[in-house]
C-alpha cells in the first residue's frame, strides 16, 4: 500500500485562478505534467485530445483576443469592465493549459470513451501539477464552449474545448468543500430479482 498516494488524492483540492502566481512549472516540469496528462486510459490508442500550452505574453495576447470576441457577440455590448476581465483572464496564473477534446469519429471506439479518456487527461494533469507542488483550478467559462474562440484556437469543427487548465503557486490554502456522503451516491448491485 502505498498511504502517501491515497492521502493525496483524499486532499486533492482546486484552487481559485486568481490565487495563482508566480512561480509556474519550469519547461522541465511542464514536459512532466504534459507527460503525465497522456498516460490515461486511451482505447485503442486513438489520443483524442491534445493540448495547446499559454505562457509568458501569450496569456494577455489571448485575453486580448478574448476582449475582441466578447465585444462583437454579446448581445447588449459589453461594459469596460466585463472586457478587462476578458483581457486579464489568463494572466491570472502563470500557466494555462488548454485540453482539447478531439474525437476520431470513423474509429471502432465509442465516443463517450474518447470524451472520458478526455477528462482522465485533464485530471491527470491536475494531479501531476499538483503532486509537483501547483495549485491547478480546471475551468471552462464562455470561451471553453464558443466557436470564434476555438477557430482562434486552431480547433477543427469536431473539436471542442474540455477545459482550461490554470496552473501556479497557490498564494493561500483554499477551505475543502463539502464532499458528497458515500451512502448517497453508492449502491450494490444484488443481482437479479
Amino acid at each position: 500500500m502505498n498511504q502517501p498516494v491515497v492521502d493525496f488524492l483524499l486532499a486533492r483540492r482546486s484552487s481559485k485562478p486568481a490565487l495563482l502566481s508566480e512561480p509556474g512549472p519550469s519547461l522541465s516540469e511542464l514536459d512532466t505534467i504534459l507527460t503525465a496528462a497522456a498516460r490515461v486510459p486511451d482505447h485503442k490508442k486513438l489520443t483524442p485530445w491534445r493540448f495547446v500550452v499559454f505562457e509568458g505574453a501569450a496569456r494577455a495576447a489571448f485575453g486580448e483576443r478574448l476582449a475582441e470576441i466578447c465585444a462583437v457577440e454579446e448581445a447588449e455590448g459589453a461594459s469596460s469592465v466585463r472586457l478587462e476581465t476578458e483581457r486579464e483572464r489568463l494572466v491570472r496564473a502563470p500557466l494555462v493549459v488548454c485540453v482539447v477534446y478531439s474525437p476520431k469519429p470513423d474509429a471502432p471506439v465509442p465516443e463517450i470513451e474518447q470524451l472520458l479518456s478526455t477528462g482522465a487527461a485533464c485530471l491527470n494533469l491536475c494531479l501531476a501539477a499538483n503532486a509537483l507542488g501547483y495549485g491547478t483550478s480546471w475551468v471552462t467559462e464562455w470561451y471553453a464552449f464558443n466557436r470564434t474562440v476555438a477557430a482562434e484556437l486552431g480547433l477543427a469543427a469536431h473539436e471542442q474545448v474540455a477545459g482550461f487548465i490554470y496552473i501556479g503557486t497557490a498564494t493561500e490554502a483554499q477551505p475543502d468543500r463539502d464532499r458528497p456522503a458515500l451512502t448517497d451516491i453508492v449502491s450494490r448491485w444484488g443481482g437479479a430479482t
